[in-house]
């Protein structure tokens, strides 16, 4: 009898540490694509990378097809200054010659920026409808500077409610179980082969259960703004699950 609860005991440790190991791995998913995130906006579409070493020229905005708001105006509402925005929208319209990015195009270019074998379309789709707030289409060179501002030098409240907005996939004011499901699902699509030996139908399950048990405060089946920002702040754990990174530029 002492061998097989002995044995049983051992087993159920060694599954402890196996879903242990699988949750840490996930964890650094999340991680890692945020980082990857802010470095695609970053290097592929800021300019600032090849630019801070050299001579800039001041950008002739006239000759555009869609021209943005002034610059004092962007310094005004984002985290940035005149030069950077310079620098930003020289390298956006090395990208974007109409001064303005289609879905298609966007994901072309973000998808270079992940590990190969890896399906980064749907992530994508997602991270480009939460830059699109208005719904038309097209990334501006306004909303590129703001979403960038948030996500690079954003405050913790500010960046947690650019995440709540990305996981609200259907813009009600609301997260369900589905939309987190989806956005964790299509995370681990796109890092493709860096987490196919850790990860199955059942680990995302588990995962996408256990963040939300500890986002959904009130257990009425959906996540609110308030609680999501109430839930983050409070636990680092789950800030760390969802892909919450301080980055600065």
């Amino acid at each position: 009898m002492y061998g097989m609860v002995s044995g049983h005991s051992d087993s159920k440790s060694n599954t402890n540490r196996s879903n242990h190991h699988r949750l840490r791995s996930n964890d650094n998913v999340h991680r890692s694509v945020y980082r990857r995130l802010v470095s695609f906006f970053r290097e592929a579409w800021t300019g600032i990378k090849m630019g801070l070493d050299s001579e800039y020229e001041e950008v002739d905005v006239q000759q555009d097809r869609y021209t943005p708001e002034a610059l004092d105006t962007l310094c005004e509402i984002t985290k940035f200054n005149k030069r950077e925005l310079q620098l930003m929208y020289r390298g956006f319209k090395q990208e974007c010659p109409s001064g303005m990015v289609k879905e298609e195009t966007f994901k072309g270019i973000y998808a270079q920026y992940f590990p190969r074998g890896g399906d980064t379309s749907q992530y994508a789709h997602y991270v480009f409808n939460t830059f699109d707030q208005d719904h038309t289409g097209s990334i501006t060179f306004t909303d590129f500077v703001i979403g960038l501002s948030v996500l690079s030098r954003g405050s913790v409240q500010e960046k947690l409610k650019w995440t709540f907005n990305l996981y609200d996939i259907n813009g009600d004011g609301y997260i369900t179980k589905d939309e987190l499901s989806r956005i964790v699902t299509s995370i681990y699509e796109q890092m493709g082969k860096a987490v196919d030996s850790v990860v199955d139908d059942h680990t995302t399950k588990e995962h996408v259960d256990r963040v939300f048990k500890k986002l959904d405060l009130n257990q009425d089946g959906v996540v609110t703004m308030d609680e999501f920002l109430d839930s983050c702040t409070r636990d680092e754990n789950i800030t760390k699950s969802i892909g919450f990174f301080d980055t600065v530029l």
